[in-house]
């Protein structure tokens, strides 16, 4: 079922989506050649904690970490360890805060050092995808029309979306109705979009192949082919007029 929040579950999901997106900054002023994934997971989890937040991803379906951390090849939900970042890298985080039982969710790609002329265009365009996407966040237009806008760009630039995984609806759970993918089903219109839902809208794009594998830990997610993949997501409100991003507060 879809839900239209709200103001209080409104003003809940805003405070649980600042908390995100300043732990999103202090992981990306955190990444350095030589810090380990568990490091930056610890020091998130201290954060959100800090602010009166649970993390919303901490032990959700087993998950052992407070944060999706995903290196390189690594499309989503890596595990935090000992794994150390090293120059040239790209990494991404993916994290939630929950606040008074209300969820954010939030991702984003960075480079560590010096990287790749290409790989620094593949974060660019992931990014792109997003805000192409949510041009159609906006009453009256269909889950569909932000689907296809983020499709478009990253075939247009020559780059691949996944399709086993995708957005989705979010409040007082984490993964709620409707689903959002990054791609175009063929027939498949979908819902109407209204003001007051709250979605998760998450292009994942990978530099090669869309094909992936999951890795034997039963999480960690991997491009097929090996090249690398990128992550951006905001969670996003509806209103009467332009979208709202609960997890960009710029």
């Amino acid at each position: 079922m879809i839900t239209i929040k709200s103001k209080y579950e409104i003003e809940c999901m805003k405070a649980a989506g600042k908390v995100t997106y300043e732990v999103l900054k202090l992981l990306e002023e955190m990444i350095k050649p030589g810090i380990s994934t568990i490091e930056l997971d610890r020091a998130a989890e201290k954060y959100i904690r800090s602010q009166g937040c649970v993390p919303s991803f901490k032990g959700y379906g087993g998950f052992p970490g407070s944060v999706c951390i995903s290196v390189n090849d690594e499309v989503i939900h890596g595990i935090p360890g000992k794994r150390t970042l090293k120059e040239g890298d790209i990494v991404s985080f993916d994290v939630g805060a929950c606040y008074k039982g209300y969820h954010s969710d939030a991702a984003r790609t960075h480079g560590v050092g010096e990287i790749s002329v290409e790989a620094q265009r593949l974060i660019d365009v992931t990014r792109e995808c997003f805000f192409e996407g949510i041009k159609f966040a906006k009453d009256g237009f269909r889950i569909s029309d932000i689907s296809a806008a983020i499709q478009k760009h990253a075939e247009d630039n020559g780059f691949s979306v996944l399709r086993e995984y995708c957005g989705h609806g979010l409040g007082k759970e984490l993964h709620e109705e409707p689903e959002i993918p990054n791609y175009a089903a063929p027939g498949r219109r979908g819902v109407r979009i209204r003001p007051g839902m709250t979605i998760a809208v998450e292009p994942m794009v990978n530099q090669g192949s869309k094909e992936i594998y999951v890795a034997d830990d039963d999480w960690t997610v991997l491009t097929e082919d090996g090249k690398l993949s990128a992550h951006y997501e905001n969670s996003v409100l509806v209103t009467n007029g332009e979208p709202f991003l609960l997890t960009l507060c710029e």
